[in-house]
């Protein structure tokens, strides 16, 4: 008797989602859309890939300001970097409200050393590995970054707030103009990296300026100081706000870049701007007219 064979079907390579995942297969058509709005990881986790030829859209999951390759058998170094980044910076904003009444801020020196400053420096090695160039100046600046902050703030470890304090005849402003230009120079060099991701997606650009509000405010507020000579108030604490706001964004693009419906009920939507290469391709994908996919 013979029998019959049949291939096993083939994707098609044009249909491509909003980030590293599969196409999907010709059985499961595209549907027209009438808004930028896509989903993170529909089909399977982001270190699969499809060839490498095909270029995925913006994704701040992936840390991706614009079009890109997906790695081959390399795992996704993204999310790390955003989570080590978002819960230092939740500290940090959490210290500069005076939460709790906590003052002294010894508690943001661990996580600083570890979390925000070794991992995520490591986050962004491995981004370097897979060939993002983006994500390894950013991530692994940051790094550096909370370590710097770290070694100013360790108790009695590297005396620079001491030897600040001596050189100003014990006053804290020559710390307080010292710490605000040093953040005043971090939000110089956010607002390139600001500019990189106006292609991206909402919730990345959203990241990255919160980013840049906190730090302007943080840093203008310890420069200009009020009558006691402290850190003006309402400055420091709109700075902390935003850093946590930055915090959240930075978790939801982590998520992001995580979750997929193999191991999660909730796939974050993920917004494209409309003149990014995304929504510029459903613009024309609409125009085409609502039968083609």
């Amino acid at each position: 008797m013979a029998t019959t064979t049949t291939e096993p079907e083939k994707y098609d390579l044009k249909n491509t989602i909003t980030n590293a995942t599969t196409p999907s297969p010709p059985s499961e058509p595209l549907h027209a859309q009438s808004s930028h709005l896509d989903y993170a990881n529909t089909n399977i986790p982001l270190t699969h890939t499809i060839t490498a030829d095909s270029r995925l859209p913006a994704f701040g999951g992936a840390f991706q300001p614009g079009l890109y390759r997906p790695p081959k058998k390399v795992a996704n170094p993204a999310p790390l970097g955003l989570c080590a980044f978002g819960l230092t910076v939740f500290l940090l904003g959490c210290l500069e409200m005076k939460v709790r009444d906590i003052t002294q801020p010894s508690i943001l020196v661990g996580s600083a050393f570890a979390y925000g400053g070794l991992v995520q420096l490591l986050a962004g090695m491995w981004e370097m590995a897979i060939g993002n160039s983006f994500g390894a100046t950013v991530l692994s600046s940051y790094g550096g970054f909370w370590i710097s902050a770290g070694i100013i703030f360790t108790p009695g470890g590297f005396n620079i707030i001491e030897s600040l304090q001596e050189a100003a005849g014990g006053s804290n402003s020559m710390f307080y103009d010292s710490l605000g230009l040093m953040l005043l120079a971090w939000f110089i060099f956010t607002v390139l990296m600001t500019l990189i991701t106006l292609k991206s997606t909402l919730a990345f650009f959203s990241l990255f300026l919160c980013a840049d509000i906190s730090l302007l405010l943080l840093g203008v507020g310890y420069i200009h100081r009020d009558a006691q000579g402290m850190p003006t108030p309402g400055l420091v604490k709109s700075g902390g706000f935003f850093a946590i706001l930055c915090a959240f964004l930075c978790w939801y693009n982590a998520f992001a870049g995580l979750a997929d419906p193999s191991n999660s009920f909730f796939v974050p939507p993920v917004v494209h701007f409309p003149w990014s290469e995304m929504g510029r391709k459903e613009r024309k994908g609409r125009g085409g007219g609502a039968g083609e996919v």
